[in-house]
Order: structure tokens, then C-alpha cells, then sequence
């Protein structure tokens, strides 16, 4: 079964430049684990391939239960720089909590979302 990433975790972004940072927080553990797994470089570029120009890059958090993500050539330059409505980036991590992700079919998702 499918579900949206922020039915296990909340998230946080904001802008370096013409990059976008979004940090993604699990829940619990096992949540983290499964983002871990779920949410490659490779998956969070498909998701925003239409803003993403650039490589993703992942860390790893695992202290905070986080991951962050670096999206780079997203924002068509910056602040200052970009044409685009959110050149700052804050709205790229609800974006990414909109993700759906696969899970067993028996899971417990935290919340709806």
C-alpha cells in the first residue's frame, strides 16, 4: 500500500542561493528507517523534477530521526535572482511530505494526511 511521507514525519525547508534544503523528521524509529530506505536521491529528484535542475543530495540524521536533502539548481538562482513565486524554498517541504511512498500492506502510518 501507498502513503504520503507526512503521515510518518514532518518536514522543514528553506534557500542557500540556488539551492533548497528540506529536512524530513520521522515520527519514531521504524519510520525513520523506512524513509531511510524510500527516500533515495534518485526518488526525491523524480518527485520535484520539474523545479529540480540540479542534483539531490542526501544526509543522514539518524540521532534526530532526520534526513536533509539538498536540491540543487531549484530555485532558479535565489531570492534575488529568480522570477519563480517561492524562490526561497519554504513550501519544497510540504511538497515532499505530499510524496507517497510504498509500505506492507499491514502498516500503521502515525496519521492521516
Amino acid at each position: 500500500m501507498k502513503i504520503k511521507v507526512g503521515q510518518i514525519a514532518h518536514a522543514r525547508s528553506g534557500d542557500k542561493g540556488a539551492a533548497s534544503n528540506v529536512g524530513v523528521i520521522a515520527y519514531n524509529e521504524e519510520f525513520y528507517k523506512i524513509l531511510d530506505s524510500k527516500l533515495t536521491e534518485e526518488t526525491v529528484k523524480n518527485h520535484f523534477h520539474k523545479i529540480c535542475l540540479g542534483e539531490v543530495e542526501k544526509y543522514r540524521v539518524p540521532n534526530l530521526l532526520a534526513l536533509n536533502f539538498i536540491l540543487n539548481d531549484s530555485l532558479g538562482g535565489g531570492g534575488s535572482a529568480s522570477l519563480k513565486t517561492d524562490a526561497q524554498g519554504k513550501t519544497h517541504g510540504q511538497a515532499l511530505l505530499q510524496m507517497e511512498i510504498e509500505v506492507p500492506n499491514n502498516f500503521k502510518a502515525q496519521r492521516e494526511f
